[in-house]
């Protein structure tokens, strides 16, 4: 098969151990910077352009990672592939879905999935109400699109909450609140979906003095086994997104796992270190039963 991986660089850990198993498996696989396709539309059949190169019907199949600053525009050029009859491991749709957590939270609570206790608003004058909804400080702090732990704030008094929301309503920034689960301690898991099976899953351990539990952060990965609960969480929460491949994170509270939200293009460095699981074969083995079964190029 011939594969576009959409992504900025090889030089991405978990773009380049794709390459490295779709290389491996016999695939023809080529590096698409989907900053740098333009769709045109208008003039006959809409093509889908790779700086001055027309790559339309080159690939049978696409594997998107997409970052989070250009997201609307990465969606897009999935979706003109997907209209091309391309296989894609994640629809454009799911892509913006997972890429906003009210979104992502707002179709788990609708489907039944547990989540956090969560909050949003954009009303600057009633935060103190806000906050008393959640049961009071400490608050978490989160902006509705970021990634890696950026953007996720621990407020532990009333007047350090009410500052940090009221500063982020100011600059017009999309924030969240939820409810601090204090038994969590620090720790939550990230399970990887491939298709309709959980393939790895690891729990993070947050270091000392950092309540976010994110590699990127710093903390610290070990395997875990899963309960039938959270299996089932992780996978339907992946199928109500739409997702082929997605990184799932749950928080274990006392009231049973709780969501806290699906990751699109789940990084593959600490998971594959902490289970000695080939997640990117798992990825390359799911391209190749759904392409040829789609029918496409």
């Amino acid at each position: 098969m011939d594969i576009a991986l959409l992504s900025v660089s090889l030089n991405v850990h978990s773009t380049k151990r794709i390459a490295e198993e779709a290389k491996n498996r016999g695939h023809y696989v080529e590096l698409i910077d989907h900053t740098r396709c333009s769709v045109k539309l208008g003039d006959g059949t809409p093509k889908i352009f790779f700086g001055e190169e027309d790559v339309t019907n080159e690939f049978d199949a696409i594997i998107p990672r997409i970052g989070t600053k250009v997201t609307r525009h990465g969606a897009a050029i999935v979706k003109q592939f997907e209209m091309n009859g391309v296989f894609s491991t994640a629809r454009s749709l799911a892509i913006t879905r997972a890429r906003n957590k009210v979104r992502t939270l707002q179709i788990m609570a609708r489907k039944g999935i547990p989540v956090p206790e969560t909050l949003f608003s954009i009303n600057p004058d009633n935060i103190e109400d806000q906050i008393r909804l959640l049961g009071g400080p400490p608050v978490i702090i989160k902006i509705q699109e970021g990634t890696q732990g950026i953007g996720v704030i621990l407020a532990e008094s009333k007047k350090s909450a009410k500052s940090i929301i009221d500063t982020f309503y100011k600059m017009d920034t999309s924030i969240l609140l939820q409810r601090y689960i204090e038994e969590a301690k620090g720790e939550d898991i990230r399970i990887i979906v491939v298709g309709n099976k959980v393939v790895a899953s690891m729990r993070r351990t947050s270091e000392i003095d950092e309540f976010r539990s994110n590699v990127h952060r710093g903390g610290q990965t070990e395997a875990v086994e899963l309960t039938q609960r959270e299996k089932y969480i992780a996978l339907n929460a992946t199928r109500h997104l739409g997702l082929g491949v997605a990184g799932v994170d749950l928080m274990r509270s006392k009231d049973g796992p709780l969501l806290l939200e699906v990751n699109a293009s789940p990084g593959l460095k600490g998971i594959e270190a902490a289970t000695e699981v080939n997640v990117a074969k798992h990825i390359i083995q799911f391209v190749e039963r759904n392409a040829l079964k789609s029918g496409s190029k």
